[in-house]
């Protein structure tokens, strides 16, 4: 028996496999902008009153920006003033023509002095008033012996100014009310009233009508009177005798 030789097949051949050598990657910059840093938010201002009052003060740094402050408040307060009180001022400005007038000096002397006696005062003043101009003319100023003290006798001045003490008083005797306080002068004439030992006055409206303002009358004290009520009565009548009407 013939045994047959199975061919021995040939391994095929394959074709050598490149080895491929990886690319170095390129290295890829990223442009990142960076955002510029953020300002840090503004500080919330303070509009409490202590807040402004202080940052006030920071602002102030030299004499002019002072002065400014200084007018400012001053104007400020004249016409908070003005407006609080606009109806009794307006009232007593449209009536000024029909005002009544105050009489001579020479008839002024005897009601004065007689009140001036009456209530034990130190000074005596009468003012007389001008509503449309602001102002007013001291007429007459005694001493406690009843002497007349011409210095002080046309002196020229504002009827409302930056007192409070002197606009109260304003608006009381326009609205026929008589007004008795601790004084603290706030002109020429009100600091010889101090020289003279004042530390108290009362003022009234002459004569003492409602709507009617030719002047006031002003009685300076060392203290103050025990009655007040009795006083002004008898204020009231020497301002009726001080007056034209």
């Amino acid at each position: 028996m013939v045994t047959k030789k199975t061919p021995v097949k040939t391994p095929a051949k394959v074709a050598p496999v490149k080895s491929r050598t990886p690319k170095p990657k390129t290295e890829q910059t990223i442009n990142v902008s960076v955002a510029a840093p953020v300002a840090k938010a503004e500080a919330k201002k303070d509009d409490s009153t202590l807040g402004k009052v202080i940052g006030l003060i920071e602002w102030v740094d030299n004499p002019f920006k002072l002065f400014t402050v200084i007018l400012l408040s001053f104007l400020a307060f004249a016409g908070y003033f003005a407006w609080d009180s606009r109806q009794v001022i307006l009232q007593a400005i449209t009536n000024q023509d029909k005002m009544p007038q105050l009489v001579k000096q020479e008839e002024l002397l005897v009601p004065a002095r007689s009140l001036l006696k009456d209530v034990d005062g130190l000074v005596l003043l009468v003012h007389k008033a001008n509503l449309t101009t602001n102002s007013r003319t001291t007429v007459l100023a005694l001493n406690s012996d009843g002497t007349r003290e011409k210095t002080m006798e046309g002196t020229v001045t504002s009827l409302f100014n930056a007192s409070a003490d002197r606009n109260a008083a304003m608006v009381a005797m326009l609205n026929n009310e008589i007004l008795c306080e601790e004084f603290n002068p706030s002109s020429k004439v009100g600091e010889w009233g101090v020289k003279q030992g004042v530390k108290f006055m009362c003022r009234g409206s002459i004569p003492p009508d409602m709507g009617k303002f030719a002047g006031y009358v002003a009685i300076g004290f060392k203290e103050k009177p025990e009655d007040i009520a009795a006083l002004k009565t008898r204020i009231n009548l020497a301002a009726t005798d001080m007056s034209e009407e």
